[in-house]
């Protein structure tokens, strides 16, 4: 892939390259893949016997895997081509949701998850790094724009489809249902695909992706050890700190082999200032967002007695404003620059969310849909122009490894959020349970105090959007 920069194809002004349209098609069908399980996570708890700290490792496993595979992908898509890449991503892809469509237990349904995740994981760099080279600069906000109108848009039927599936029948049949989608998506897409530079020899350093792993995992896994209550705090804390400590010598690790040879993620990205700042909101804004997704239906389904399809449908206008504002955004982003779009959608961001610490037993329906809605179009305020600003900001060589840290850490910080609010939700809920007050008083005051958790983060948004740079050619990168 990154010979393609050297072999860049002139695109044709004003439109999207067909190769962009293919990805953008196959990257829609497993993000919203991603997005069918949330909703069923009260259905999963129920069906498999196991906590709400268990079922929501469906979820967090998918994020860690991809934050475990993304590193490796720049090294992998170096030795491929385009073609070569995309068949075995959806290959594999296909493997895990027939795994998880057949999984006789749990451990089985999180493998499948963990191996529709790698593939998964392939998409989004191969998507991201093929659009910065046959794009050019002036029309990246607009492609962009109709990328993140994809891309959002599946998140947003994702509940909805999965309500309407789970109504029907088992959990399985969310996967039984993708299946199909996902081989017609891979065989046409193989049929209509073209390569994009040629692939080239390199090395990989194992050792870097172990700690990779091993580092964020064990971070996020100690992290969600603190919202069960049977759990020793001592245990907990020392994952956490070991996970910390093994991405400290990840760090390390890949400064040396900066001096020396190939590192596996090349952290001189973040010496761009205009990057670094992208980098930082991305992560925020994914905390707060994946936190809220997974808040949301438990809240709905568990104390308002919603039906998963109810909940979809409730959720569903927001996620779809946000879609179709993205190619608008990208235009603006062309025209304006990224503050005057990225600072109202941060203001936004903490206003939604703090609406949702007054949650209550009585709260209005259609009140929830507005906090949901604005939530959502300040988000896609924001996303299109960070990431094309900060992309943008780096030299042709590096979008490789930058995209791969912005897909690695997105995941990261997606799969933190996830299980940030379900660790806080139920360590207040345990807490007020353990006082004598009724388990739903307890989950709302948790859900209320998570809430809060991801606003007090989300604050960060506001100052870092208020020094961002409006066009990368307004810093020295």
């Amino acid at each position: 892939m990154p010979a393609a920069i050297q072999d860049r194809p002139t695109a044709e002004a004003g439109r999207t390259p067909l190769v962009v349209r293919l990805l953008v098609l196959a990257t829609f069908v497993v993000i919203l893949n991603e997005t069918l399980m949330i909703n069923a996570i009260p259905r999963l708890m129920e069906s498999m016997h196991v906590t709400e700290q268990a079922a929501q490792w469906v979820s967090t496993a998918f994020m860690l895997t991809m934050a475990a595979v993304i590193p490796i992908t720049g090294w992998f898509l170096q030795r491929v081509t385009t073609r070569q890449g995309y068949a075995i991503a959806m290959g594999v892809f296909l493997t895990g949701t027939a795994l998880s469509a057949a999984a006789p237990s749990f451990a089985i349904l999180l493998l499948g998850r963990i191996v529709q995740a790698a593939g998964t994981a392939v998409m989004m760099p191969l998507l991201m790094t093929t659009l910065m080279t046959v794009v050019p600069e002036q029309d990246r906000g607009r492609v962009m724009g109709n990328v993140t109108l994809a891309i959002s848009v599946a998140p947003a039927l994702g509940p909805a489809v999965s309500g309407l599936i789970l109504q029907l029948g088992s959990w399985r049949l969310l996967f039984v249902t993708v299946l199909p989608i996902a081989g017609a998506v891979a065989y046409f897409g193989l049929r209509q695909m073209t390569n994009i530079g040629e692939p080239q020899t390199g090395s990989i350093d194992w050792l870097s992706a172990a700690l990779a792993t091993l580092g964020f995992g064990g971070l996020v896994y100690g992290l969600s050890l603190f919202g069960e209550g049977n759990v020793q705090l001592g245990p907990s804390i020392g994952i956490v700190l070991a996970g910390a400590a093994t991405i400290a010598i990840f760090v390390l690790r890949q400064l040396k082999l900066q001096r020396t040879g190939a590192p596996l993620m090349d952290l001189r990205t973040l010496t761009h200032r205009t990057f670094a700042l992208s980098l930082t909101l991305m992560c925020i804004a994914f905390l707060a967002m994946m936190g809220s997704m997974i808040l949301l239906p438990l809240y709905l389904q568990n104390l308002r007695g919603l039906s998963p399809l109810e909940t979809g449908l409730l959720v569903m206008p927001g996620g779809l404003a946000m879609g179709l504002l993205g190619p608008t955004v990208g235009k603006l982003y062309d025209r304006l620059g990224s503050r005057p779009l990225v600072l109202p959608g941060s203001i936004g961001l903490v206003a939604a969310l703090a609406g949702f610490t007054q949650v209550s037993a009585t709260m209005p329906f259609w009140q929830i849909l507005g906090l949901h809605t604005v939530l959502m179009l300040s988000l896609a305020a924001m996303f299109t122009p960070i990431f094309t600003l900060g992309m943008g900001a780096l030299p042709p060589n590096m979008y490789p490894h930058g995209s791969s840290i912005l897909g690695t850490l997105q995941q990261v910080a997606a799969a933190l959020g996830t299980a940030l609010v379900v660790t806080v939700m139920s360590a207040r809920t345990g807490h007020l349970v353990a006082d004598g007050a009724t388990t739903a008083t307890a989950q709302l005051s948790g859900m209320k105090l998570a809430f809060l958790v991801a606003t007090a983060l989300a604050l960060i948004t506001i100052a870092v959007a208020a020094v961002l740079p409006s066009r990368t050619t307004e810093t020295a990168h």
